[in-house]
């Protein structure tokens, strides 16, 4: 279909006469009636009818009206699109991290959104997961990496990356633990509410385990330094070794029967479009949340 004709079928209706289309698009008539008879010949079908006082619509001139109208507004979207996109965004973006996540990407997130968009700015917020959902919902974050959050149909969700959890200490282990055999280990772990903590909780809750918990931190840093000290072993996620403090190697085994698994999500309001903005913090994330945390 010749978008032009189309054009000018919407200026004769809109005018209800051919005279006063043809002047508005510095046309002659004849010129102005044959492209709207050919569009009609192309379509096969009438789409205006004349009368005394100039033009009406068929009943297929007024859906085809409507139709041109969300053609041309697509057109023009279109065309904004392409304009903005010769120009470098401005604005400020605000991306919440979990301090694990934190930790192992964010200088490259920074650097790469910079790159990317120089004329804008990123804000980096650094908290548990729990929180960042909060924050999501209430609008100071616009996107963020949460770990198994509850459902919500006010966020949209995508999935990143699962991960196994491992056992790790300073000591020898064995490849492999099971989930009952936790029992003969002193371990550091993450306190409630953080989101680790409560997937390893569900684990091992059927088993009703006499688990020897000897200290409870808020943060996965926090944890891995005490393990570092020897105070006792953890049960964290396989990426969290990229971040061990200590000088001392360390040893981690595969946790199994069952093999407890985190899920790791990029959210964003649901109420809020995604902008340029947004749509580059997906783009840098998403490759670099493969690379550290896929398993």
């Amino acid at each position: 279909m010749d978008f032009v004709r189309l054009q000018y079928f919407m200026a004769v209706a809109q005018a209800q006469s051919y005279s006063k289309a043809a002047a508005a698009l510095s046309l002659t008539q004849p010129t102005l009636s044959r492209q709207v008879q050919l569009l009609e010949a192309e379509l096969g079908q009438p789409l205006l009818e004349r009368h005394g006082r100039g033009v009406r619509l068929t009943e297929s001139g007024k859906a085809m009206l409507a139709h041109g109208r969300s053609i041309s507004a697509a057109v023009d979207a279109a065309k904004a699109d392409m304009a903005e996109r010769l120009q470098s965004p401005r604005g400020k973006v605000r991306l919440g991290l979990p301090p694990l996540v934190a930790s192992l990407v964010t200088p490259d997130v920074v650097q790469q959104f910079l790159q990317a968009c120089p004329d804008a700015s990123i804000i980096v917020e650094e908290s548990l997961s729990i929180r960042l959902r909060e924050w999501l919902l209430a609008d100071r974050l616009d996107v963020a990496v949460l770990f198994d959050p509850s459902h919500t149909a006010q966020l949209l969700t995508e999935p990143l990356a699962r991960e196994p959890l491992v056992l790790i200490s300073t000591r020898p282990l064995p490849e492999r633990v099971k989930v009952a055999q936790l029992v003969d280990y002193p371990l550091v772990l993450p306190s409630r509410p953080q989101a680790l903590r409560m997937i390893f909780d569900d684990a091992v809750e059927d088993q009703q385990l006499p688990l020897r918990i000897v200290a409870e931190v808020d943060s996965i840093k926090m944890v891995l330094s005490l393990v570092a000290r020897n105070v006792g072993c953890s049960v964290v996620p396989a990426s969290a070794v990229k971040t061990w403090p200590g000088s001392a190697p360390v040893y981690t085994a595969q946790v199994s029967h069952p093999v407890i698994r985190n899920r790791i999500v990029l959210a964003t309001p649901a109420a809020r479009p995604h902008n340029r903005l947004v749509k580059a913090v997906h783009g840098i994330l998403k490759p670099l949340m493969k690379q550290h945390f896929s398993a």
